[in-house]
C-alpha cells in the first residue's frame, strides 16, 4: 500500500494490491480506534505483468478527499471480502509558509535494503513530511513474475502508507515500457508518473525521466514531450517564485559523477546533461536558464554533493560561503540507500566540481526551511545514524531566477 500526494487541495492517494477483483474502498478518521466515519470509493484496473506467467493483479486506487491540512488521520482499505490492517499519516500543511522536512533516497532494493530500518525509525518518530524515491526500486519489480515487486511493496509498506511516497523512474523499471512502475505507484498529472510535479511548502518540486533519452524504442516523441512539459512548467514556476521560491527537481541518472564507472555521468557530453546526439533536449542548459536551485540524482551507489556548477565550471557563491547566493544549481547524488549490487566506488582523484564523496549506505535529509534556507543532511546507516554531511543553501529571494 502506498500514499502518495495530488495536485488537489487536501487530497490524497491511496494505492494498493489484491490478487482478486473486489471493491476499492478507504474508511479513514481520526481516532486511532473505535469506528472510522469516513469512507471514499475508487476503482481497480486490472495489471498483467510481461512475464511467462502472465501474473494477473488488480491495482486499487482511491482518491481521500477534503483532508484538513496538518491533521493525522488513520484508515484501512479493502473491502467487505478483506480489509489491511490500519495505517496512520498526517496530511501535509497548506500553503507556503511552512517547513517541510524529506528523506532523500535512490537505488532500494528488496535484497540488502540497508537503510529501510533506520528510515522506518525515523518515519515512525515523525522526522519527516514526505519522501523522495529518486528511481531504481527493487531490483527488480518485474523479475519473477513480478514477484520481487509484491515483496517490495510489502517492504516499503511501512514507509509508503504513512506519508506521501512520491517517486520517479529508473533504469531498473524499464522492462515492459516501464508497466510495474506505472501500475503499482500513482504521482500526479496524466503521464503515468513519468513526469509530473507539486507544491511543497516554499519549493516547487519537478519529477522527471531520464530513462526517455536511454531507452529511445518506446519513441523518440517522448524525449520531446517532456522536454517542452519541463519547459512550460518552469516557465509557471519562475513566474510563482514570490511565492514559492525553491526549485528542486528529481531524476534518476546525473549529469555530473566522479564514480569509477562507465556510467552516463562519467562521460564528458553525458546524454542528460547535453542531450541526444549532443545537442537535442538537453536538460543543463534548460535548468540553468530558468535558475533550477537544487537538483536531486541517484543511480550511482554512493552520495556526492557538488559544488554549484553549470557546464563544468564552479559557481560557488563565495570562497567563504559557497552555498550562499550560488551562481549555479546545486546537485546532490543519493543512490546509496541499499540493493543487491552494493555500492559504487569512486575515482581515485575527485573532479575540481565535487565538494563531497561518501561510500557508505545511506540516505538523505532535506530540511526546506524557508524561501530563503535548505539544510541539507547526509545520513550513513554505516556509522549509525551518523551525519557524514552537512551544509546550508542560503539564497536571497531577490533576483531568483538569474545566476548572478
Amino acid at each position: 500500500m502506498t500514499n502518495s500526494r495530488t495536485n488537489e487541495p487536501g487530497a490524497m492517494t491511496v494505492t494498493w494490491t489484491t490478487w482478486i477483483p473486489t471493491l476499492s474502498e478507504v474508511q479513514f478518521g481520526l481516532q486511532l480506534s473505535g469506528p472510522l466515519p469516513f469512507q471514499a470509493r475508487g476503482a481497480s484496473s486490472p495489471f498483467v505483468d510481461g512475464g511467462i506467467l502472465r501474473r494477473k493483479l488488480y491495482i486499487h486506487r482511491v482518491m481521500l478527499r477534503g483532508l484538513l491540512p496538518g491533521v493525522q488521520y488513520v484508515y484501512r482499505c479493502g473491502s467487505a471480502r478483506g480489509w489491511s490492517r490500519r495505517f496512520r499519516f498526517r496530511t501535509l500543511k497548506s500553503g507556503p509558509h511552512w517547513s517541510p522536512r524529506l528523506a532523500v533516497f535512490g537505488d532500494l532494493g528488496a535484497d540488502n535494503p540497508k537503510a529501510l530500518p533506520r528510515l522506518r525509525r525515523d518515519i515512525q518518530q515523525g522526522m519527516y513530511d514526505a519522501v523522495l524515491h529518486v528511481g531504481d526500486f527493487a531490483y527488480n519489480m518485474d523479475e519473477d513474475n513480478a514477484r520481487v515487486g509484491d515483496k517490495f511493496m510489502r517492504l516499503i509498506e511501512p514507509v509508503a502508507a504513512s506519508l506521501p511516497y512520491m517517486t520517479c523512474p529508473g533504469n531498473h523499471e524499464e522492462r515492459y515500457n516501464f508497466s510495474n512502475y506505472k501500475a503499482r505507484f500513482s504521482m500526479p498529472g496524466n503521464t503515468e508518473g513519468l513526469w509530473y510535479s507539486w507544491d511543497l511548502g516554499p519549493a516547487h518540486i519537478i519529477s522527471f525521466s531520464t530513462e526517455v533519452y536511454f531507452f529511445l524504442h518506446y519513441g523518440l516523441h517522448l524525449v520531446e514531450r517532456q522536454f517542452r512539459w519541463l519547459e512550460s512548467d518552469l516557465q509557471k514556476a519562475n513566474q510563482n517564485r514570490a511565492v514559492r521560491p525553491w526549485i528542486i527537481t528529481m531524476g534518476h541518472r546525473p549529469m555530473y559523477c566522479s564514480n569509477a564507472d562507465l556510467d552516463d555521468c562519467t562521460w564528458h557530453e553525458s546524454k542528460v546533461r547535453k542531450g541526444l546526439f549532443g545537442r537535442l533536449y538537453g536538460l543543463e542548459d534548460l535548468f540553468y536558464r530558468h535558475g533550477v536551485d537544487l537538483q536531486l540524482w541517484a543511480h550511482e551507489h554512493s552520495y556526492e554533493r557538488l559544488w554549484p556548477i553549470y557546464n563544468y565550471k564552479v559557481f560557488n557563491g563565495s570562497r567563504a560561503t559557497p552555498y550562499t547566493n550560488p551562481r549555479g544549481p546545486v546537485h546532490i547524488i543519493t543512490g546509496s540507500a541499499g540493493c543487491e549490487e552494493r555500492l559504487t566506488p569512486f575515482a581515485l582523484f575527485p573532479r575540481p566540481w565535487s565538494a563531497v564523496r561518501v561510500k557508505e549506505y545511506g540516505y538523505t535529509r532535506l530540511h526546506i526551511l524557508n524561501g530563503t534556507h535548505v539544510h541539507i543532511q547526509q545520513v550513513s546507516d554505516d556509522q549509525d545514524g551518523k551525519i557524514v554531511d552537512d551544509f546550508w543553501m542560503v539564497r536571497p529571494l531577490t533576483n531568483r531566477m538569474l545566476y548572478l
